[in-house]
């Protein structure tokens, strides 16, 4: 296998657990990492049918390693919903079952019955791990590994981190902000990163931290202002996003974001949303909006039904692409990006890598102009 200074795959195959309707084949798709996706849902598997994405649908848990022989990329995004400060907190109360669990999975150990008692999306959080120790034990270890999930989960990663170290890979995990990346909204995503044959770095925000209140062109002038919704959005006039959550600050403004901000964290409930324009008029966003928000194509085919759930459960591309550079040891020239956000996903299918990125030397870090 003919491989780069990095030790990578010149053509580089990633397999994707839990791929979801597909926020990180967007971002591999426009690096131009062929991705082979698992995931379960029907809805979700509809899509990624619509978006002609490569698909096995089943249960990750029925899969290994040795069905993607060629897949030196490992990435998943576990069902976050026993995490989620939204749901039940199932999985955060059983933080130390799981922890438990990733210590014993690393000596080989049959970890079924710690999970016999819980909800078993819990237990799926581990899942990526199980594949990295089946690929080393065979011989076949993976490159590079990405993992992201609800800020909650980020002690998992860090056990899952620990695991990974032992057997010979960088490893960083660490909760990131998406507005820090260009993203037209304030979410944090824990995110890890590793690598096999080179140092595993976390990527660099491009953009500023969102404040309440604070001008988006105030703060450290190497970066960029954070991105609004009215730049993502095809909307002629402003509008104010009135919702049943929010971030703090003034209660009265409690749930209510402005078209100069960002949007607030986009859920499955983002359907739900009142849309109020300058003359005082309510709307909903459209789901290909909502998709907009974070960062899909604007035609990018969502299908089957629960789609305002699909895109909430979504990793946005944007950030996606960021991170899976990172773990590729790239860096992404930030206008060549602009361009891919807005192009169609038809251009995006049809050819050549839409996202411009170069070898990350020794000492570099991304920068909003990817030099």
């Amino acid at each position: 296998m003919t491989r780069d200074q990095h030790g990578l795959p010149l053509n580089l195959h990633m397999v994707d657990l839990f791929a979801g309707p597909g926020g990180l084949d967007v971002a591999a798709q426009w690096l131009g990492v062929a991705v082979d996706g698992i995931e379960w849902d029907g809805n979700a598997c509809a899509t990624r049918f619509a978006a002609d994405l490569q698909t096995q649908q089943g249960d990750v848990r029925q899969f290994n390693p040795k069905k993607f022989p060629d897949a030196r990329i490992l990435t998943g995004g576990p069902p976050c919903q026993t995490y989620t400060v939204a749901g039940s907190g199932v999985g955060r109360r059983a933080m130390n079952e799981v922890l438990t669990a990733a210590e014993s999975m690393a000596s080989g150990k049959d970890v079924t019955d710690v999970f016999t008692n819980l909800d078993e999306r819990t237990g799926l959080v581990l899942e990526p791990l199980r594949w990295v120790l089946e690929a080393h034990r065979d011989g076949a270890p993976y490159d590079a590994l990405v993992l992201e999930q609800v800020p909650a989960v980020l002690p998992v990663w860090r056990a899952v981190r620990d695991v990974l170290r032992d057997i010979g890979y960088s490893c960083e995990c660490e909760i990131l902000r998406t507005e820090q990346f260009g993203v037209p909204q304030t979410r944090r995503r824990a995110i890890l990163i590793a690598r096999r044959n080179a140092e595993a770095r976390m990527p660099v925000p491009t953009h500023r931290q969102y404040r309440r209140g604070v001008p988006r062109d105030e703060g450290d002038k190497s970066l960029l202002p954070w991105k609004t919704m009215g730049e993502a959005l095809d909307r002629a006039t402003p509008f104010t996003v009135i919702s049943n959550y929010g971030t703090g600050g003034n209660p009265k403004l409690r749930g209510r974001r402005r078209s100069d901000e960002p949007a607030a964290t986009v859920t499955g409930k983002i359907s739900r949303n009142r849309v109020q324009t300058a003359d005082g008029n309510i709307e909903r966003f459209s789901l290909p909006e909502a998709g907009m928000l974070q960062t899909f194509p604007s035609d990018y085919p969502w299908s089957g039904s629960d789609i305002a759930q699909q895109i909430g459960n979504a990793i946005p591309p944007r950030l996606a692409v960021h991170v899976l550079a990172s773990a590729l040891g790239r860096t992404i020239d930030a206008g060549s990006l602009d361009d891919a956000v807005t192009r169609s996903w038809a251009d995006a299918k049809a050819g050549a890598p839409l996202v411009r990125s170069t070898a990350m030397s020794a000492g570099s870090a991304e920068s909003p102009a990817g030099s």
